[in-house]
């Protein structure tokens, strides 16, 4: 039986008919934040100008006390799945609602949170996408913008933030009143409410006020990181100002890192969420920090492409995204100190979109079609971040930087405070080149928007060494590959002609070369030595699958240490990284590099990472003592860097990753090596490890976290419960999964994580529990929606059971009618990808 959703998300053609009959003014929001702890009372007053005609109020209350439109009392039962009806005659209106909205834990809407270290108490608001109504009432769609006045009642220890300056204007009896200043025009999805005892930091750039906030556990972690977060922040300021010519348009700007964040960040103008383990606590690498320094460029460059002009439908988010994706990493390489964040990103966002384009679930970048909110959430994706912002910067390349910022300024000149699509931007940029004596008079975009962003799935790009040839291979006509003609132009014919432009690294006896090649047929000679090692396009010039032939993947081991450069080096790795995909590569190959490889020069270890992909996805399929044979590279890289270095750290976490023996690791915990501290990060890290090995026990993890309950603590200690190889850890773990326990956003992911850890040596512990998944999945929708539902869906997903009856039914589920759209979209991805490791494992048997 499948749970029904308790709200309905927008469809488009509801929201383009609410579009054509009214117009919202102003929004007068009244929250009271200090009564109760799970809910609080929200007043809207809407004023809004309408035709006559029938539509509906976006609200999602726990409770409606009263609905008045123009003064006259509505009947609250009306009420039905979030919306409320509404029958409007030609004019002016006045709406006033009064409910009781829930506080949420879940990342979305009003979220509170407790804070272990002090349990004090947080609140953010994130209203994107469907969110907002679970804050205030509202006509939630991106068009339909207006500005906004808040007035928050909190705690008196409370400091209160929002899009716009607020003011506390009395205290009485342990409560204070905060009156916020009028907003510029806003959609619904931006609108934000920062609250609680946040240790707060101010500083002056150009004429803006800039604010920086923590919570109070974190303040001297805040204090740390304030001048680099301070820097950035001006670094970025100057240049957007530069590049674009206008001013930042929203008044002052704050970044308010926030406990249990969905997504990196979000671009609410005046008041930016930011994740808050972006605020260091523990010892991180440079890789982490050019992470941080990317999410604060692309948040400010949303400020202009998305805030200042803002999409009509969410079909254009790729604009929003694929803008700020380009900007953020193009302005932090050229005015702050981390130049190689180009290289950075191509290890943490190319693998990312360029999966995602491969899947049966791939859509174009623009006019992907978004018949409702809730679908247009699972498109904001790797395709509308890493490959959007790929195209945009061949687009960049190709225009010209004058012509391409004269387009964009023209856009944000012809829209400012309001709403635009794809093709307002591209008349733009056809504009500025017809006006610009270098571009050589009128150029038509049709052809560049069907090739690259109107038609989905990459080229694939490979050697064929003997034919001295470079294939280029398009990808397979789909009933996703193409854009819905309506929402743009034409669609590309069938069989897709992109032409590549892109550099070929190759070594031969003179040491590695570089040249620059010109694909533009299905075949292009391209002669390379019988022993050179060829990298196609290993610093990401164009869109495509780049695969190594076999003469390169077998000499690449020897290679490794003759590659200084940090932007081949992650072509190396995304090389391999597509090939093992696509069954080309087998696991000991890849082995076998990562052993002269290691510790990786990429040297975060997050998802989406080379060092987490390597122990996710190889080494489970390579052969036996894999995981022995890294631990041993491990220990040597260990041994022969320099204490202190960022390869030592590097070096130590893939050691403890790839232990095997509990003795080790109980010595680190004792003694580490000399210079590497044992922070949080690292003591979660070995005892995470442990807890999979079966070699601790509950009251050890109750303890480590007693002495230490900060919220990083917090959830590493959920993920090593449940990793435990013991029914009891895998039934805790399955109440998570159900809802039957409720935890935070982190920890429902967290729980994931440990519930199938162990491999092997759990499988009888865990087999009961696949069956269960596709039984129990759909149900979850009565118990979480937007990101954790989903997130949620693929972190419980047992892949780690890789077997033809779990794809089975995985594929089965997927096109159950009754599947909410997004576990669908998650599941068929899932599948996907366990799809891949069966054809690895059936070519290349362990």
């Amino acid at each position: 039986m499948t749970a029904l959703s308790p709200t309905r998300s927008l469809q488009r053609s509801e929201a383009l008919a609410r579009a054509e009959l009214l117009r919202p003014t102003s929004y007068d929001v009244t929250l009271d934040l200090a009564a109760d702890e799970a809910s609080f009372a929200s007043r809207t007053v809407l004023r809004f100008a309408s035709a006559a005609g029938e539509t509906f109020l976006d609200l999602k209350p726990t409770a409606l006390a009263s609905v008045r439109l123009d003064g006259a009392a509505l009947d609250v039962g009306l009420l039905e799945r979030g919306r409320f009806p509404l029958t409007l005659t030609a004019g002016e209106h006045e709406l006033e609602v009064v409910a009781t909205m829930p506080f949420r834990n879940d990342g979305e809407g009003l979220h509170r949170s407790v804070d272990p270290a002090d349990g004090r108490h947080y609140v953010y608001g994130m209203s994107f996408m469907d969110a907002a109504p679970t804050i205030f009432a509202c006509f939630d769609q991106p068009d339909l913008k207006a500005p906004y006045t808040f007035h928050v009642t909190a705690p008196a220890e409370w400091t209160v933030l929002g899009n716009a300056p607020a003011a506390r204007t009395g205290t009485e009896g342990g409560v204070s009143r905060w009156e916020f200043e009028t907003s510029p025009p806003l959609s619904t999805y931006f609108v934000t409410i920062v609250a609680g005892p946040y240790h707060v930091l101010h500083d002056e750039h150009d004429g803006i006020r800039l604010g920086l906030s923590a919570r109070a556990s974190l303040a001297g972690d805040l204090d740390a990181d304030a001048d680099e977060l301070f820097t950035l922040t001006k670094q970025c300021f100057d240049e957007y100002h530069r590049l674009f010519g206008i001013r930042y348009p929203f008044g002052d700007y704050h970044q308010a890192f926030v406990p249990e964040f969905n997504a990196g960040a979000m671009e609410n103008p005046g008041c930016v969420t930011l994740r808050d383990p972006l605020i260091f606590s523990s010892r991180v690498t440079r890789g982490m920090r050019i992470q941080r320094a990317t999410t604060v460029a692309h948040e400010m460059a949303h400020q202009w492409f998305g805030n200042l002009v803002t999409p009509a439908w969410w079909d254009d988010l790729w604009l929003n995204e694929s803008f700020a994706e380009y900007m953020g990493n193009r302005v932090t390489a050229s005015v702050t100190e981390y130049h190689d964040a180009w290289a950075d990103n191509s290890y943490a966002r190319r693998q990312w979109g360029l999966t995602a384009d491969l899947r049966p679930s791939t859509h174009p970048v623009a006019g992907n079609g978004a018949v409702d909110a809730s679908a247009a959430l699972q498109d904001f994706d790797g395709i509308s971040y890493a490959k959007g912002s790929a195209i945009l910067r061949q687009l960049a390349a190709s225009l010209g930087d004058q012509v391409f910022f004269d387009g964009v300024v023209d856009h944000f000149t012809r829209h400012r405070f309001g709403n635009a699509t794809m093709h307002d931007l591209f008349a733009s940029w056809e504009g500025a080149a017809r006006r610009s004596p270098d571009a050589g008079g009128r150029v038509d975009l049709s052809s560049f928007a069907a090739d690259w962003l109107r038609t989905a799935g990459p080229d694939r790009l490979s050697l064929d060494r003997a034919a001295g040839l470079i294939r280029r291979t398009p990808p397979a006509p789909g009933p996703a590959q193409q854009a819905a003609p309506e929402s743009g132009p034409e669609p590309a014919p069938e069989s897709t002609q992109r032409s590549h432009t892109f550099r070929v690294a190759r070594h031969d006896a003179g040491g590695w070369q570089t040249e620059t090649v010109r694909v533009d047929s299905a075949e292009t000679p391209y002669l390379a030595g019988a022993s050179d090692a060829v990298l196609l396009d290993p610093y990401d010039d164009t869109w495509a699958v780049s695969v190594p032939d076999p003469v390169t993947v077998a000499a690449l081991p020897g290679l490794m240490d003759t590659i200084t450069d940090d932007g081949l080096r992650a072509g190396v790795w995304n090389n391999l990284r597509s090939g093992f995909r696509e069954g080309l590569i087998a696991p000991s190959e890849v082995i076998a590099v990562a052993e002269a490889g290691l510790p990786i020069e990429d040297t975060e270890d997050t998802p989406r990472r080379t060092r987490a992909w390597l122990f996710g996805w190889v080494v489970p399929l390579a052969p036996e003592g894999s995981l022995a044979r890294l631990h041993a590279a491990a220990l040597d890289k260990l041994a022969g860097t320099a204490p202190g270095s960022e390869p030592q750290l590097a070096a130590f976490r893939a050691a403890v990753r790839s232990a095997t023996s509990a003795d080790g690791l109980r010595a680190w915990l004792a003694r580490t090596p000399s210079g590497i501290d044992l922070d949080t990060a690292l003591r979660w890290s070995l005892l995470v490890r442990l807890a999979e090995l079966g070699a601790t026990a509950r009251t050890e993890l109750r303890a480590a976290y007693d002495a230490e309950p900060t919220g990083d603590a917090r959830v590493a200690h959920t993920q090593a419960l449940c990793a435990l190889p013991d029914a009891e850890a895998k039934a805790y773990a399955w109440s998570v999964f159900t809802a039957e326990t409720d935890l935070p956003n982190y920890e429902v992911l967290a729980a994931g994580a440990g519930m199938w850890a162990g491999g092997p040596a759990v499988a009888d512990l865990v087999a009961p529990y696949v069956d269960r998944y596709f039984t129990e999945l759909p149900g979850t929708v009565g118990a979480r929606s937007g990101w954790v539902l989903a997130d949620a869906a693929e972190a419980f997903f047992p892949a780690v059971r890789p077997s033809a009856d779990v794809l089975a039914q995985a594929r089965r589920l997927a096109t159950a009618e009754t599947l909410d759209p997004s576990l669908r979209r998650r599941l068929i991805d899932c599948a996907d990808d366990l799809a891949h490791r069966l054809v690895i494992a059936e070519r290349y048997p362990a």
